[in-house]
């Protein structure tokens, strides 16, 4: 983990409620797909986490959704603002375990942290599926990045608006060596009972510290009770131990 100021760059609208910020600063900290930063906001107790989109060796990418009011007031900020952002934080995907042929699903604000790995992933000359689930076309949003890198895209809308109509299960290939997946626990419980192979879920959820301190943000596994900020958010499919 590592404390830094960053430079906001740009900060632009994807949707009606998602925004693409882009950073500069020091991103040495974070060294693999499907980790998350924590930011500090003016008049908020407790930072925001957020995934990391994308990143390389001076830039950072977040894509946020508004939800709340420190999201609301990230939306509004602009370029040469800065951030206190810990970066580096959680575990991130496992790429040595993925197979020719993986699957990458993305539901909603869970499809960001997807980018990083896929771009990864095609850099090692993996045939890459992506699938990405919306409810409706109007939430739609990175599509053609995914296109850009390579990959063999697949848009999904709840309500048929776009792309295949139903759920981001509805839509896996047939022969795929490996599954990632990121998005609400809905989401991941089905892509759970709907996969025939191995894989990895990232999970979103509520943190207070997003370090590992305050254990607000525990799941019970297989080996007991894990922190999402800390052994996560990033866990094996095996491991999950899914609560009623």
């Amino acid at each position: 983990m590592k404390q830094s100021i960053f430079t906001i760059v740009s900060n632009t609208a994807l949707t009606d409620s998602v925004y693409k910020m882009v950073l500069s600063g020091d991103t040495s900290a974070i060294t693999a797909a499907g980790q998350f930063v924590n930011i500090q906001l003016s008049g908020k107790f407790l930072r925001r986490p957020i995934s990391v989109c994308d990143y390389d060796e001076t830039t950072l990418t977040i894509v946020y959704k508004v939800v709340g009011k420190g999201t609301e007031a990230m939306s509004g900020m602009s370029a040469g603002q800065k951030l206190d952002i810990l970066t580096g934080l959680g575990n991130g995907y496992d790429l040595t375990l993925s197979g020719e042929y993986p699957v990458l699903l993305g539901g909603g604000v869970g499809v960001p942290p997807m980018y990083n790995l896929a771009k990864k992933l095609i850099t090692e000359g993996k045939k890459v599926f992506v699938i990405l689930g919306f409810n409706t076309k109007s939430e739609i949003f990175y599509e053609n990045e995914f296109k850009a890198l390579g990959c063999d895209v697949t848009v999904t809308t709840v309500d048929g608006s776009y792309g295949k109509k139903g759920f981001v299960t509805d839509a896996l290939p047939e022969n795929y060596t490996y599954f990632y997946t990121c998005g609400p626990e809905p989401m991941l419980k089905a892509v759970y009972r709907a996969t025939s192979t191995s894989g990895q879920m990232s999970f979103e959820e509520r943190m207070g510290c997003g370090f590992g301190a305050c254990m607000g943000c525990s799941c019970k596994t297989l080996t007991g009770y894990k922190r999402i900020c800390k052994e996560g958010p990033v866990m094996k499919k095996e491991e999950i131990l899914w609560q009623a």
